[in-house]
């Protein structure tokens, strides 16, 4: 299967770097340097995924199946 790609919006704020994930409301973090925000994003992207991977696998119950869907 593919890895998605996703987009990031970065922008330098003062001391701070901070950036948000596009494709997916709430996923934003901050960053000393452009390098750690970006790792940051990756982390919290992840994360979020995961999380609603659970969510999803718990709310269909124990009869499901997985179905890729290409956009």
């Amino acid at each position: 299967m593919l890895t998605p790609n996703f987009n990031a919006v970065i922008r330098r704020d003062g001391q701070w770097w901070i950036g948000w994930i596009e494709e997916i409301p709430g996923v934003y973090s901050q960053g000393a340097t452009r390098d750690e925000l970006i790792a940051n994003l990756r982390d919290a992207l992840a994360e979020a995924i995961e999380l609603n991977r659970e969510d999803a696998r718990r709310a269909a119950g124990e009869a499901y199946e997985e179905v890729a869907i290409q956009p």
